[in-house]
């Protein structure tokens, strides 16, 4: 006789699911995999809580615990952005995309040797080896956790690969090397259309760049140290969490997907963020080269040298399978050629110091104030940008570009230099004493907005004359003119009125540009068409207070206009700086201004049947699939977004355009995490993630937080274990 007991479905996944799981560790438990018994044991050590954002609080006994899992909890968010990172890193897209993507691995192979970096690896000291070991097991125990997660490629993660991905820049050095100019020099082996997928998707947003303030203690109502962390980048390029161990790391902030280290954020007694920088930090030298016998010379002082030779195997998915090409590269002292110019082959020389920059990246989280964290800067190998910091001791400083070569300054080092010159050579780097370095300014604040640093705490703040000419190649913005004007002359700020800073509507390249247009309009003859044509629009304009919102029409009309005249008068110029704007209003003549305004009425009249249209209805956010290349639909449901670029001096950023099919404009990059912070005794955070912290479209978080997104609602962060009380979601352990 057989007794067969019904159980509700919900109370048997209860007991079934979990004990399934028992198994699948039990066995794996057998095996002689010492990863996989090192996965088993950390699991078990690491705790993960999320709250009632999604967002993980992941603690270890070790640093190596909480890493492992840190990098688990990010793959449950979004394990296919670790992939795809990395992938990009490691110069194997064409793996998942096929041959159009052979150029971007190959530019990146140039740089990147899979070979090298196991060497590197090796040679790690033995506490960062612990890290990345523990950063492999956590992804492969991820794998083995969910059988349902299909990886296009990689499939098992090795410890050496965080070498690849060691700084947390979107785009990063090597992305300034032009595509376009290695298919003409490499193209002989495959003529495939290009096609970047988001590496273009993200230079195209590049100019929405990045703003970080930091408030002195004399300038807060608390007389607290106060910190933005504002990074405008491409959206769900972060994932928003907390790291913490027994050994004294305690870190909350963004980290790029796959990292293992908080790219931007803050620790009980300090905080940082990285803005883009404009120094130029890499060069192009012209080799002179010939041929002989089977190979290649090329002239350094008095010698001819050996080129360097050697293949480069790029494999690409094709509908038949697996496919490749190889490449004959080149590569002389200076680094890899990269294109040809007037009979000269160029060769690019940029940073490379992976373990020092992954040692950089990860120190720096656990800097305990000014001190430790200047020290973490001795490294140089934050290549690409600058930082602004804040700590509990009341301190704020500047650190313009962490990695600036020396060089001859009688050189242009904006141009490729002659590689045969031997006095082209870089001598070491300029320390942090000898680089733009702001500490305690007497006004009381630091700004940076990917502007020049001179004007850091009000104008004049360092001389320019002090320094080479190739520490700064951008110059003033816009949004720095707007950030001096929201800091400047401030007593008063609290973590809520350095928020509303960040969010100042105001736009003031359009307080240049607007009056230029009336006064073309008002000098046009009654006789002229467009003086009846343009009456009311620019009536619209001329009673603006030159403030976004979601309702404003003339939002709408100044953004069309300004993009016409910029079209007309820069062309595809992405440069920012005030001297831009002194070309469009210079350069252009009142018709151009004119012309261009009647382009921007009769384009949004043909989209919207009426040019009398709030910047709202225009200007959107939507996260409809998890898609790496977002994909929009006018049909579906999106929301008003009311800030507009920073192009526009605009400090909060929104970066949309239309595509194929819309009519309205949909926003990829820009504000993207953004986090206001205040030190003392304790700390005390808000934020806000663009979109929300999962990336899976069925998640409750994959869309919780765009309302405050678009409205500038930062939500409380949940830094200490008590904040988390009522705040908890879930508590569990990795794979459990």
């Amino acid at each position: 006789m057989s007794l067969t007991v019904r159980l509700p479905a919900r109370q048997l996944a209860a007991i079934v699911l979990p004990l399934a799981l028992a198994l699948s560790i039990g066995c794996s438990a057998r095996t002689t995999d010492p990863a996989v018994e090192r996965s088993r044991a950390r699991a078990e050590r690491v705790t993960i809580v999320r709250d009632d954002w999604g967002v993980a609080h992941v603690h270890g006994p070790t640093d190596a615990d909480a890493v492992f899992g840190m990098i688990y909890a990010q793959a449950e968010d979004d394990f296919h952005r670790i992939e795809r990172n990395y992938l990009t890193a490691l110069g194997r897209t064409a793996e998942a995309d096929g041959e159009a993507a052979v150029w971007q691995d190959l530019r990146m192979r140039l740089f990147i040797d899979s070979t090298a970096l196991q060497v590197h690896f090796a040679e790690s000291p033995p506490w960062l080896q612990t890290l990345m070991t523990a950063w492999a097991d956590g992804l492969n125990f991820y794998l083995r956790m969910h059988p349902e997660v299909k990886p296009e490629v990689l499939a098992h993660f090795e410890p050496w690969m965080p070498l690849a991905f060691s700084e947390g820049s979107i785009g990063g050095d090597i992305e300034r090397i032009s595509l376009d100019s290695l298919q003409s020099f490499y193209g002989g082996t495959t003529r495939a259309a290009l096609k970047v997928g988001l590496a273009s998707t993200v230079r195209q947003f590049d100019r929405a760049g990045s703003n970080g303030f930091a408030i002195a203690p004399a300038n807060t109502v608390n007389h607290r140290a106060l910190l933005l962390i504002n990074p405008h980048t491409s959206f769900f390029f972060r994932s928003e969490l907390q790291v913490t161990s027994d050994e004294g790391l305690n870190v909350y902030g963004a980290a790029t997907w796959g990292q293992f280290f908080i790219y931007q954020g803050f620790n009980a007694h300090a905080g940082w963020m990285h803005t883009s920088s404009g120094a130029d930090n890499q060069d192009e030298y012209a080799e002179t080269v010939s041929q002989r016998d089977s190979g290649f010379v090329y002239r350094y002082g008095n010698e001819q040298r050996a080129v360097r030779m050697s293949a480069i195997t790029i494999p690409f998915r094709t509908a038949e399978g697996m496919k490749s090409t190889t490449f004959t590269t080149y590569r002389t002292s200076h680094g890899p050629i990269v294109r040809e110019s007037n009979g000269k082959w160029i060769a690019a020389r940029l940073m490379q110091d992976p373990v020092k920059a992954l040692t950089q990246s990860y120190s720096r989280t656990k800097a305990r104030g000014l001190a430790s964290f200047k020290e973490t800067m001795q490294l140089h190998t934050n290549s690409s940008n600058n930082t602004i910091f804040a700590d509990d001791s009341g301190h704020i400083a500047l650190f313009y570009a962490n990695f600036v070569p020396k060089r001859d300054p009688r050189f242009d080092w904006s141009k490729p230099v002659d590689g045969a010159d031997t006095t082209t050579e870089w001598h070491g780097v300029l320390g942090v004493d000898e680089s733009p370095l702001i500490v305690d300014p007497a006004a009381g604040f630091i700004q940076n907005t990917n502007n020049w640093p001179f004007s850091a705490a009000g104008a004049n703040t360092l001389r320019a004359d002090r320094f080479p000419r190739y520490m700064e190649s951008v110059g003033e913005n816009q949004r720095g003119v707007h950030a001096m004007r929201v800091l400047s002359a401030r007593k008063d700020f609290t973590l809520d009125a350095l928020r509303d800073a960040a969010f100042d509507s105001y736009q003031p390249a359009f307080a240049e540009l607007v009056p230029t247009l009336l006064a073309a309009y008002d000098a046009l003859p009654s006789s002229d068409a467009r003086k009846a044509k343009l009456a009311e629009p620019i009536g619209a304009l001329r009673g603006w207070d030159l403030r976004w919102s979601a309702t404003s029409v003339p939002t709408t009309l100044a953004v069309y206009w300004g993009e016409a005249l910029w079209r007309r008068v820069l062309g595809a110029s992405d440069n920012e700086d005030l001297a831009s704007y002194v070309a469009l209003r210079e350069k252009s003549n009142a018709s151009d201004k004119l012309d261009a305004f009647v382009a921007a009425t009769d384009s949004l009249t043909a989209a919207f049947g009426q040019w009398k249209t709030p910047w709202g209805e225009v200007n959107r956010f939507q996260r409809l699939t998890d898609d790496i290349v977002h994909r929009f639909d006018d049909a579906k449901p999106s929301l008003a977004v009311p800030f507009t670029t920073g192009q526009w001096g605009s400090l909060a950023s929104f970066s949309a355009v239309t595509y194929p099919k819309t009519k309205k404009r949909y926003g990829v990059a820009g504000n993207s995490f953004v986090a206001v912070v205040e030190f003392g005794d304790s700390v005390r955070a808000k934020a806000v993630t663009a979109g929300g912290e999962s990336g899976r479209v069925g998640s409750p978080h994959f869309n919780d937080q765009v309302t405050r997104y678009a409205a500038g609602s930062l939500r409380d962060v949940y830094f200490y274990p008590n904040q988390l009380v009522g705040h908890t979601e879930r508590t569990y352990h990795p794979g459990k």
